[in-house]
This record gives C-alpha cells, structure tokens and sequence, in this order.
C-alpha cells in the first residue's frame, strides 16, 4: 500500500438514501478543484447515466459475455463476425446516447481554467460532444476504425451503411445494449452476417480502440503523466480503477503527494489512496461540485 503522511485521509460516506451528495463531501471535493491544475480521469460510470452500460457498474455484476481480446479477434474470424453482428445493431444506440450532467459539469470546470486536463478510458466520445477540448482518450474511439492490413482509416458511420447494406435485415433490429457500443443477438444471426471489409486493401477492420490484451500508445500515457505532474490534485469520475491503466495514475499522483478526490457509484481499488471519496452518481455530485464553486 501505498502511504503519504503529509496529505491527510478525510472521509468517504456511501450514498444516502435520498440520493443528496453530503454537503460537508462536496465541500472537500470542491477544495481539491478549487486552486485549479487538477486532472481529472473518467471511466465508464460517467456514461452509464447518458444509458451507455459498464462491465462493472451498477447491475452489471453477473454479465455474462466478456469483452473481446485482441488476438481472438485477430485470429478467429468467427469472433470478427460476433463482434461486427453485435455492433452494426448497436452503434445507432450508441450514436444516440447524449451528454449527461456529469459531461456537462466537467466542461464547466474546464471553461472555468480548473483543469490542466481530462484523461478519459472511455471510448465513446460523449467528453467532445459535450465541449471538452483538452483531454486523452486512453482507449481510442469507436468513431473510426482502422484496417489490420494497411493501416487505412474508415469513420465507424461510413462503416455502418456498408454493414448495414450487406445485412440490411439487421437495420431496424434491436437487442440488448453492451458496454462495447455492440448488443446481444441470437446465433442465427450472427452465423448469417457477411462481414465488410477494408476498401483500399481487403484486410480485416477492427475499431480503433485498445482491446484487452492490446498496450495504450506510448504517447497518451506520457501526455497524462505529464499533466498530472504539472498539476496539484487528481479527480476521478466513475471509474472503478479496476485495471493499471486507470490505477497508475491514482498512484503517480500520490508519488507527487497530490490529493486525490474518487467519485463513484461503488468500491474502487483506489479508495485507500483517496482523500475524498463520495459514492454517489455523477450527475448528482459533480453539479454540486460546480455550484458549491460558485460557477
């Protein structure tokens, strides 16, 4: 474990019944904020309230299907198809999800020069739509995807009236909303589904986002161990801080002996490095946050 004795670990209180952030949390919260030159690290749980699903959040405890590595993808041209079926049902849910308050509070601290910037593991763009300028997507987008072969990049709109044209009885369907922007769907269906493939070369597409078992880029871990360098305090926002891609900056954060504030809507493996912790929704607590700072 890791300990800094010279930052203080304050309280952390579970959501109340009510649902009303507890004012005393909001105002240490809002005092991490409140000098400005803080980062702020999202994951998941910041979509789920805009009807984006998380492996690990709330209700998702006994989900059954994992999400796809990247060498099964690579190598099983059944798991492309699998995966291909599932999103061309799911992406116009996708697209349809809009910015919840949390997005919106986070642009505010934004505008407002509070933050040095914002480092997402979330893939599905809502931080853009709803303003954020400075931020790293860890994981990618699901916005574009890029050919295995050539390298050749297709935006994933384009992609879904080619899908979409090869199995047009796919169009109107609807199914059960994953994590990964796809949905569950019957075998038959999946077995049936014919596959688009890259344009320039005819290699195998995959989404431009990180899949299990692949490395983020080099560069994107270095651009948010720099800001968190240059900052005095991290913000996490609805991440269960599960994997060492969130974690690690949890951690290089207390190395520089920053204080740490974790909203989330349950347990994270950081809970005992924060100084404030509030288990509450996002689009609950971060609004507070932003009026507790008279913004």
């Amino acid at each position: 474990m890791l300990i800094v004795h010279d930052v203080p670990i304050m309280s952390a209180a579970p959501v109340p019944p009510s649902g009303v952030p507890d004012p005393e949390l909001i105002t240490q919260m809002a005092d991490i904020l409140r000098g400005g030159q803080v980062t702020v690290l999202s994951g998941a749980g910041c979509s789920t309230e805009s009807g984006i699903p998380d492996y690990r959040g709330e209700g998702n405890a006994g989900r059954a299907r994992a999400p796809v590595k990247f060498t099964t993808f690579v190598r099983d041209p059944m798991a492309r198809r699998r995966y291909w079926a599932r999103s061309a049902v799911g992406w116009q849910r996708l697209t349809q999800a809009e910015p919840n308050a949390a997005h919106k509070a986070l642009v505010t601290l934004e505008e407002a020069g509070l933050l040095t910037g914002l480092v997402t593991q979330n893939v599905d763009g809502l931080h853009q739509r709803a303003g954020h300028k400075n931020l790293v997507e860890l994981h990618g987008a699901l916005e574009q995807v890029r050919c295995l072969g050539c390298s050749a990049l297709e935006s994933r709109e384009t992609l879904q009236g080619r899908l979409l044209s090869l199995n047009p009885k796919l169009e109107n369907l609807s199914a059960q909303a994953n994590p990964d922007g796809g949905a569950e769907l019957d075998d038959e269906l999946v077995l049936g589904f014919e596959v688009a493939t890259c344009e320039a070369c005819g290699g195998h597409l995959k989404p431009d986002v990180v899949f299990f078992g692949e490395s983020v880029p080099r560069d994107r871990v270095e651009r948010a161990y720099d800001w968190i360098a240059g900052s005095k305090g991290l913000l996490v926002v609805g991440s269960s801080l599960t994997l060492l891609s969130g974690l690690r900056f949890v951690k290089r954060a207390r190395e520089a002996k920053q204080p740490v504030g974790i909203i989330n809507l349950g347990p994270t493996r950081g809970d005992e490095l924060a100084q404030v912790k509030i288990e509450a929704r996002l689009g609950e607590v971060l609004p507070a946050v932003v009026a507790e700072l008279g913004l």
